[in-house]
């Protein structure tokens, strides 16, 4: 059975940092991401890696800021966000699938962690 689980959201002030865990258990696939998602806004992307090579891919809003990495050992993603604003606050979301890298719609994945709430306070 498939599992992402995601933790270390919280709150931050802005300015701030935080650091995103994905925990990932049942099978390897390709590619993992990240999403994120406000209260009446749609899901959006955010970073995406492959599980094996170097490519990363990142979404416009969070290039310079934000950076995906993994731990193949501890079969772990993770998302380090830097100089976090209010408009980062949203609902973060993990999520793997095994098509290309560059797929940056939430429908192109297939399995979703539960999510982790991200607060940016001004």
């Amino acid at each position: 059975q498939v599992q992402l689980v995601e933790s270390g959201g919280g709150l931050v002030q802005a300015g701030g940092s935080l650091r995103l865990s994905c925990a990932a258990s049942g099978r390897t696939f390709s590619n993992y991401g990240w999403f994120r998602q406000a209260p009446g806004k749609e899901r959006e992307f955010v970073a995406a890696i492959k599980w094996r090579g170097d490519m990363l891919f990142y979404g416009d809003s969070v290039k310079g800021r934000f950076t995906i990495s993994r731990n193949n050992a501890k079969n772990t993603v993770y998302l380090q966000m830097n100089s976090l604003r209010p408009e980062d606050t949203a609902a973060y979301y993990c999520a793997a699938h095994s098509g290309p890298l560059t797929a940056s719609i939430a429908t192109e994945y297939t399995y979703w962690g539960q999510g982790t709430q991200v607060i940016v306070s001004s």
